[in-house]
């Protein structure tokens, strides 16, 4: 059964994320994306009207794969060991990937500073406002009270992460990640049982 050819569209999407991801936004320009997928220049302004509109559709894109990757790889983890740290351990899976270049939505908001697209900047924040709700269910599931002050403090601890890592490639920050996760569960639970004894 022969695989159906991509669209342009596809093909145009595809290549920007490649290049986007590993090179960045602002390196990355109109030209070299209609050259390595191939398709013509009206082809990618029929598809995609500016190079913006192009972001905002990578990074939409983006939300929706690595979401999916990051709650499979925490549930895995999850079902075997059911406690917060298992957040670390996924992202020490991502960290390994030999692509590894952080995360896009920190990334494009870093590159573009103060003059950057307010529109790139809602798809930043609302993907990790996902990925926030996210852990504070995982908080939920653990028994832990006040889940949306575990996750804000757990979020302190990803993000350090994921810059930590894109910075020095060390595998030691999964190790502090785990025990900083660790320590946020602790404290939850710790006041847990303070308001149970009063």
């Amino acid at each position: 059964m022969t695989q159906p050819i991509p669209s342009a569209r596809d093909r145009i999407l595809e290549t920007a994320a490649r290049l986007f991801y590993r090179d960045g936004f602002r390196a990355t320009g109109i030209d070299r994306i209609i050259a390595e997928s191939g398709v013509a220049k009206m082809s990618l302004y029929r598809n995609f009207a500016s190079k913006d509109e192009l972001i905002a559709a990578f990074l939409d894109w983006r939300h929706d794969f690595w979401m999916r990757w990051f709650i499979e790889a925490v549930e895995t983890r999850f079902a075997r060991r059911a406690e917060l740290s298992v957040i670390a351990d996924a992202l020490g899976e991502w960290f390994a990937q030999e692509d590894y270049r952080g995360c896009s939505f920190i990334n494009v908001v870093a590159e573009a500073g103060a003059t950057g697209s307010p529109g790139h900047l809602q798809q930043a924040v609302s993907h990790k406002q996902a990925l926030e709700q996210f852990i504070a269910g995982i908080a939920m599931r653990l028994g832990l009270p006040s889940p949306a002050t575990v996750a804000a403090d757990a979020m302190l601890c990803v993000e350090g992460m994921i810059v930590r890592y894109q910075m020095t490639r060390d595998a030691t920050v999964v190790e502090s990640g785990r025990r900083v996760l660790a320590g946020i569960e602790e404290a939850a639970t710790t006041g847990k049982r303070r308001v149970k004894v009063a």
